[in-house]
């Protein structure tokens, strides 16, 4: 029998893409894709069984993120929806995804595409699923910048931390730049799952990378002692509510990536930061997202 899947569409602007893509995240979206518009904006599709989602449903679903739009100050998003059938919606999304250069050793690569034959690039293979991270976010591409600043020293042992691990993304990215371990947590089963997956598509062993449903209470159980460095992009009040604690996994010379914030809300993660002994060492801008790269206090 062929089953009919929705095809959402939402146009918006760049600033609201985070909290769309959460949005169709929590709504049971199966696959999802970003495309950059002419005109500045971002086209974001996404699909779930027909079956998992009625009208009312949908029309709800448009009305949160509008209301979303509007908490923000930003112009309300256009939100569209149509069925298609089974055999088209796994290959709509993968259609506008294509292989990535990020920072100056990344390449990230679609599962479902040949790498080049001729790189000097690091390939990072992913298929994310439902799980966020596919490299093409700015929060994303700022993180992986941050860790080549990081782990620059393959001869030197790093443990990382990522927590909000989404598609395994960042910890991946850690291996292949030369991180000794990195131990990866997310709250979504879901995640947890991509990461797994797309940490045996890049051929890194389970006690290399490994993974775990949870957030930082889990990264303390898994370490028994402190890490090198912690990853975490995730949304800006997570990230807050989290500070506090980070002191129960580092040392005098860890060193954290923050992301996943909005410009407008740096200033309360750079105070909560202070409160807690942090220095920002750099803080990385692209379109209205930012990224803190932090040491502790000597």
């Amino acid at each position: 029998m062929i089953n009919n899947w929705w095809e959402i569409r939402v146009n918006c602007l760049p600033a609201l893409e985070e909290d769309v893509f959460w949005r169709l995240e929590d709504f049971g979206c199966r696959g999802t894709a970003s495309e950059n518009l002419k005109n500045g904006t971002r086209l974001i599709s996404a699909y779930l069984p027909e079956a998992d989602a009625h009208l009312l449903d949908l029309a709800a679903l448009a009305l949160s993120l509008r209301q979303d739009a509007l908490c923000m100050n930003l112009s309300i998003p256009n939100v569209e929806w149509g069925l298609i059938d089974d055999d088209d919606w796994s290959s709509s999304w993968k259609q506008y995804w294509q292989p990535m250069e990020v920072g100056d050793r990344f390449l990230v690569n679609p599962a479902w595409i040949e790498p080049p034959a001729a790189t000097d690039r690091l390939i990072l293979s992913l298929d994310p699923g439902v799980a966020f991270g596919t490299g093409t976010h700015p929060t994303t591409q700022l993180c992986l910048e941050s860790l080549e600043m990081r782990l620059f020293d393959p001869d030197a042992p790093m443990i990382v931390a990522d927590i909000g691990c989404g598609s395994g993304i960042l910890s991946i990215g850690a291996v292949l730049l030369g991180a000794t371990k990195a131990y990866a947590v997310d709250t979504d089963p879901l995640a947890v799952q991509a990461s797994a997956e797309n940490r045996e598509l890049n051929g890194i062993s389970e006690d290399r990378m490994i993974i775990a449903q949870g957030s930082l209470d889990k990264i303390i159980e898994m370490t028994g002692g402190p890490v090198d460095g912690i990853v975490c992009n995730i949304l800006a009040d997570v990230i807050i509510g989290l500070i506090p604690h980070f002191d129960q996994i580092v040392k005098p010379t860890s060193w954290a990536i923050l992301s996943g914030i909005l410009l407008d809300q740096a200033q309360d993660i750079s105070n909560t930061l202070e409160q807690h002994d942090w220095i920002v060492a750099a803080l990385w801008k692209r379109q209205d997202w930012c990224c803190f790269n932090i040491r502790r206090k000597s």
